[in-house]
């Protein structure tokens, strides 16, 4: 039953699920960030010390080990921000949901208000309905 809050329903419940899928992406995205901060971290504990030689290979060893350390660092700032965009995500979808709640809500009250109508009216009609048949057999009964 069409009502003056469905296409509003309608609109909130978009909104809704795109919060779902907003929500969705940041889990994946906090997901992924996890995963390359673990696979910096293994990687760290992979790079070979050189414990003697030639001091370049020292200086690349010192500049391998500066990239890992700063890639480590983006990735932890990485991580931060996603469990940022995460919350946003929740609070954006509880705020939605909350909205899109309240609106289904009013539709539904509109639609018991109009079922309500109609069945006062249905009643009306059937007495209406009554009351003719009953004064068209008292007529048809004086006049026998």
């Amino acid at each position: 039953m069409k009502t003056r809050f469905s296409s509003l329903v309608t609109v909130k419940k978009n909104r809704m699920q795109k919060s779902e899928r907003a929500l969705q992406n940041a889990n994946k995205n906090l997901h992924n960030a996890k995963a390359a901060l673990q696979d910096s971290l293994a990687e760290l504990q992979n790079i070979p010390l050189v414990q003697s030689g030639e001091i370049s290979k020292f200086l690349a060893t010192r500049t391998l080990l500066d990239s890992q350390r700063a890639l480590i660092k983006h990735n932890e700032e990485w991580l931060a921000y996603t469990e940022k965009e995460l919350l946003a995500a929740k609070e954006q979808l509880k705020k939605e949901l909350v909205e899109y709640e309240k609106f289904n809500y009013l539709e539904l009250q509109e639609v018991e208000r109009i079922m309500q109508e109609q069945k006062r009216k249905e009643a009306k009609d059937l007495d209406e309905i009554a009351l003719m048949t009953y004064t068209k057999k008292i007529k048809t009964s004086e006049l026998s």
